[in-house]
């Protein structure tokens, strides 16, 4: 099963790289397969808290499984410990990322000869030596912790290291640059001890998710370079502000961080960055132009019919590579990888990227771009490792 993944994966590279030279394919599948991986945001704890699946094998559904994971080559994939908004200030919080938790602690314990739980840069790099798909952790929306920096220790016990500080919602940490409400106008007063023991823990900051001024207090107030785990650049999506502005992917490069490039085709084209926002204003005038009032029902019934008629503007692997491009531009090669979000961002996965099988395809389009070896690998997974060893070298000493 495995080689028929691989063969697959082969057969549909060669077909989208038809301008490349012959050994193209061949080439970035050999660096995919040689290569440690490392995509800094997989969903798969949470789509399998809402249906389990056996992802050990081949799964009918989402975007993450072992044998589409070893056809593409990935093997460090931060598993994403998700806590929806809804949960923030309540207990329900601490134990929905627990249940998280026990989610890869399941898929590790009911297939520990496929995956393994890797709490440090050795971790994943045995695991790769292993033959053996490393699972670090990473904790999305800091709530879990309660307002209770000992949550912080308990957390990184269990194997958590990053931490994304809000998520859909300001929090006690942090303001989101998803809510308009900015309570704290960057940082909480406890967020900014939360990030000097994170620090001290040797958990990575990431500031995907947050809003710009948390970002910039968060510059500021970070000992080790922190990290934008699944953030694209805002110079293709101009307005929004989950996405990294330039003045800020050039400053978290010169503290050492690393923007890992998100797939959702949102975040990558204006096109489809308006496409909901478009849909929904459109919605409301029909509702206005009809006197008709507003319910689950109706709406999923328009939506659906204005797809039909308004298909969906994906983005293309090219657009992805654009953005890789750009960072590089910006700050150099050292600062930039991937972040796909798969599992998280639903149908608006890019034509050519659509699950974990496809990174050799990414690796094709780096080289025909002009990338070395060397800087591809960088931007698999030299990068991230970087910071991670950094932030763990620190701690050691704290």
């Amino acid at each position: 099963m495995k080689h028929l993944f691989a063969a697959v994966s082969l057969l549909a590279l060669a077909a989208c790289s038809s301008e490349a030279p012959q050994d193209t394919t061949g080439d970035a599948n050999r660096i995919a397969q040689n290569t440690i991986i490392v995509d800094g945001h997989i969903d798969v704890p949470y789509r399998l808290d809402a249906e389990w699946e056996d992802v050990s094998g081949t799964t009918a559904k989402g975007d993450f499984d072992y044998n589409r994971a070893v056809a593409g080559g990935l093997n460090a994939p931060f598993m994403s410990i998700y806590t929806p908004a809804q949960y923030d200030g309540t207990e329900k919080a601490k134990t929905h990322a627990e249940d998280m938790i026990a989610i890869v602690e399941r898929m590790v314990a009911e297939a520990p000869t496929k995956f393994r739980i890797a709490k440090t840069v050795a971790d994943v790099e045995q695991a790769f030596a292993d033959g053996v798909i490393a699972l670090p952790l990473g904790m999305e929306n800091g709530s879990p912790i309660l307002g209770d920096l000992e949550n912080l220790d308990y957390f990184y016990e269990r194997g958590i290291r990053y931490i994304t500080l809000a998520h859909s919602k300001s929090n006690d940490i942090s303001d989101s640059s998803y809510d308009v409400n900015r309570q704290w106008n960057g940082l909480s007063d406890f967020g900014q001890s939360v990030v000097q023991r994170m620090n001290e823990l040797g958990i990575l900051v990431d500031i995907s998710h947050v809003s710009d001024d948390a970002f910039w207090q968060v510059m500021e107030l970070a000992a080790v370079p922190p990290i934008a785990s699944h953030s694209s650049a805002r110079h293709f999506t101009p307005g929004f502000e989950r996405n990294m502005s330039d003045d800020m992917i050039k400053a978290l490069a010169n503290k050492g961080g690393v923007i890992m490039i998100n797939y959702g085709s949102a975040f990558l084209t204006e096109e489809a960055n308006k496409y909901g926002p478009t849909m929904d204003e459109e919605y409301l005038k029909y509702l206005a132009d009809n006197g008709l009032e507003d319910s689950t029902d109706l709406k999923d019934q328009y939506e659906t019919e204005y797809r039909k008629t308004n298909p969906y503007p994906y983005a293309t692997t090219d657009d992805v590579l654009d953005h890789i491009d750009h960072v590089v531009k910006l700050a150099g090669v050292d600062y930039v990888g991937i972040g796909s979000d798969y599992d998280g961002v639903g149908d608006s996965l890019p034509t050519g990227l659509k699950d974990v099988a496809s990174y050799p395809m990414l690796v094709a389009g780096l080289a025909k771009r002009g990338y070395s070896e060397e800087d591809i690998k960088k931007i698999l997974s030299g990068n991230i490792l970087r910071v991670w060893r950094t932030v763990e070298a620190y701690a050691a000493a704290h």
